[in-house]
């Protein structure tokens, strides 16, 4: 699964993991992407992975 929204591109954010001892490791962060149906321009339907942020904000139309 590509875990990167449809509607506006968010994909994988990357950055420090830091112990308590303040040592930095790599670490990434992957948005919450749902595979949802999504009614397109001509009035199908499509499958489509869209972060959870634009399904609650409204930015598509679920089927």
């Amino acid at each position: 699964m590509s875990r990167v929204c449809s509607v506006c591109g968010k994909g994988k954010m990357s950055g420090n993991q830091v112990s308590h001892s303040n040592r930095k490791t790599r670490r990434s962060w992957a948005p919450n992407v749902q595979k949802v149906k999504v009614k397109t321009a001509t009035g199908g339907a499509e499958s489509a992975y869209v972060c959870t942020h634009c399904l609650r904000s409204g930015k598509v139309e679920r089927v």
